[in-house]
């Protein structure tokens, strides 16, 4: 079964970088055969994630999220389905090329760590682990797309300011259609990220006695939730919109990358993932 795991996860890099190749061959090219052949292998690799995320929790005996492999695997899963849920609803031309990239990026990293399937300490055998650390995680999948489409934005908004319409300007959307989806993905990300920290703090009043203990883990996480916080209420309220909102959106995810990443590295702590 474990020969099985790892086959089955570099299937899923494999199918993720076929994707990634087509969707920038589309890119390149603009023909929709290949804009639907890269669709049906972000969609296969979607489900060979979710196969994979299912192998791990019959290996583990638990919601496979709880090592550095796992959590940033979670977040590739949970980017992949943002993506795709999110085209049933809004059609945003070439995103997905910057997202199968992102996708891939993420996956690769998952890959450097250690794919040992780890026992579960004590304190986190509760039914608050999936529910804590999935929202927590899908978050992160919507906060991901808003920072594909602020880059984006970026790219799209020095064409038209330099007045010299290259490359990039007749294959992105429009700056309107790029904000819109910024708004969109934040406001949806904002949401699951709230939800994440609130069972983050019922599940530690459980688990140490203490609603917040202000471990690296947690206190980067308030900082990430207080940076979105700031860009709703800026939007909302005095009308923070185009570049200000792309850089912002990009801030935000620098803040989360730290969060999963450079807090388990640098500071330590009681979250801190297994390598």
């Amino acid at each position: 079964m474990i020969d099985f795991s790892y086959l089955l996860f570099n299937s899923v890099l494999g199918v993720t970088f076929l994707s990634c190749a087509a969707y920038t061959v589309f890119f390149i090219s603009q023909k929709k055969k290949i804009r639907d052949i890269a669709r049906m292998l972000l969609t296969l690799s979607g489900i060979l994630q979710t196969l994979y995320i299912l192998v791990r929790y019959q290996l583990a005996g638990h919601t496979p999220i709880t090592t550095q492999h796992e959590a940033v695997v979670f977040f590739a899963w949970a980017t992949t389905w943002a993506y795709l849920s999110f085209r049933w609803r809004y059609t945003v031309k070439n995103f997905g090329t910057f997202v199968s990239w992102l996708i891939f990026l993420l996956l690769v990293f998952s890959s450097l760590a250690s794919r040992e399937v780890t026992e579960l300490l004590p304190a986190l055998r509760s039914w608050w682990l999936p529910v804590h650390a999935g929202v927590s995680l899908l978050a992160y999948g919507f906060l991901s797309l808003a920072f594909c489409g602020g880059l984006m934005y970026l790219l799209q908004e020095r064409e038209l300011k330099s007045k010299r319409f290259g490359y990039f300007f007749s294959r992105l959307p429009s700056l309107e259609a790029l904000d819109q989806l910024n708004s969109h993905c934040l406001t949806t990300g904002f949401v699951f990220l709230t939800l994440g920290i609130i069972s983050g703090s019922i599940w530690a009043r459980q688990a140490w006695g203490s609603y917040w203990q202000w471990d690296p883990k947690e206190t980067w996480s308030l900082v990430t939730w207080i940076i979105y916080l700031i860009q709703i209420h800026q939007r909302f309220t005095v009308g923070w919109r185009g570049k200000r909102a792309a850089v912002m959106a990009i801030c935000g995810f620098a803040a989360v990358v730290f969060t999963l990443w450079g807090v388990n590295y640098l500071l330590g702590g009681l979250h801190s993932y297994a390598r």
